[in-house]
C-alpha cells in the first residue's frame, strides 16, 4: 500500500483497488474508507509507520458499502476500537444482514468491472461490530465539523464529507479521476448514473478547494470548477478508473 501526504492534516492510503484517506486533528485521527477485505492489518501498520497508533482513530466514516471502501472497516475496527459510521440506506450491507444491490452496468463497463474484481480479496469482510448511522446534514466531530453530504447514484447511500473550514471534499466513487490523464469524471459501476450526476452538481456547489476521489489522484486546488466541468460536459471520458 503507497502512503501519500497530500496536506499537513491528510494523507491518502492507496491499495490496489481503491483508497483510502486519513485525517489529522491534533492527536485525534479520522479514516474515510477503510479498503477491502483483509486491510485492517495493512492499515494498522501504515499509522504506525507514520508515528501514530491505530488506537488514535477516532472514527472510520464508509462512503459507500462497496467492498474496496468498506471490506476493511470491521477488522480494523476491532483492532483500533474505531467507531464505524454509514449511511442508514447502506448500513444493511456494511453489517452484512444482506447483500448490496450490484450495479447496473453499462456495456463497456462489464470488462473494467471483471479487470477489478480480479485483483480484490475473495471471502466475506468482517463486519463491524457496532455501526453508527449518519445523514444528509449531519456534522461530525473532526475537521472543523464535517458536513455529510448524501449523494445518492453510485449506491443509494453513498456519502461526501465536506470541511468548510479547511475547503476539503471527499467524494467516495461519486467522482473519480481518469488514470491516463487525471481528469475528475464521473464515478462508474452506478445504481443510477442520472442522480449520480444530480449528485456531482450538488457537490460543484459546494466550492471545494480540494476534492479527494474514491479512485484516482485528488484535485489539490479549484476542485469546485472541476467538479462542475463533470456537469456541463457529463459524456464519459476515453480513459476510465480500472477498479471499483
Amino acid at each position: 500500500m503507497d502512503v501519500v501526504e497530500l496536506l499537513p492534516r491528510l494523507h491518502l492510503l492507496r491499495f490496489p483497488v481503491g483508497q483510502a484517506y486519513l485525517w489529522r486533528d491534533g492527536d485525534d485521527l479520522t479514516l474515510i474508507d477503510a479498503g477491502p477485505i483483509g486491510s485492517g492489518r495493512t492499515i494498522t501498520g501504515a499509522i504506525t509507520a507514520l508515528g501514530r497508533a491505530p488506537e488514535d482513530v477516532r472514527r472510520v466514516v464508509l462512503t459507500h458499502f462497496h467492498e474496496d471502501h468498506a471490506g476493511g472497516a470491521g477488522e480494523f475496527a476491532a483492532l483500533s476500537g474505531a467507531e464505524v459510521l454509514a449511511h442508514p440506506l447502506d448500513a444493511p450491507f456494511v453489517r452484512g444482514e444482506r447483500p448490496g444491490p450490484p450495479p447496473r452496468f453499462e456495456e463497456w463497463e462489464l470488462p473494467v468491472h471483471a479487470e477489478a474484481a480480479r485483483h480484490l480479496p475473495e471471502g466475506p469482510p468482517v463486519p463491524p461490530a457496532a455501526l453508527t448511522e449518519v445523514t444528509d446534514g449531519d456534522v461530525l466531530g473532526f475537521g472543523g465539523g464535517a458536513r455529510v453530504v448524501h449523494v445518492p447514484g453510485h449506491t443509494d447511500g453513498s456519502i461526501a464529507l465536506f470541511l468548510p473550514a479547511h475547503g476539503v471534499l471527499f467524494t467516495g466513487d461519486t467522482v473519480a479521476a481518469a488514470p491516463d490523464d487525471g481528469t475528475p469524471m464521473a464515478g462508474v459501476f452506478n445504481l443510477d448514473r442520472a442522480r449520480l450526476l444530480a449528485s456531482i452538481g450538488r457537490l460543484a456547489d459546494l466550492g471545494a478547494e480540494v476534492a479527494c476521489f474514491g479512485h484516482g489522484d485528488p484535485v489539490l486546488s479549484g476542485a469546485g470548477a472541476a467538479l462542475r466541468s463533470i456537469v456541463a460536459a457529463p459524456d464519459q471520458p476515453t480513459g476510465t478508473p480500472a477498479s471499483r
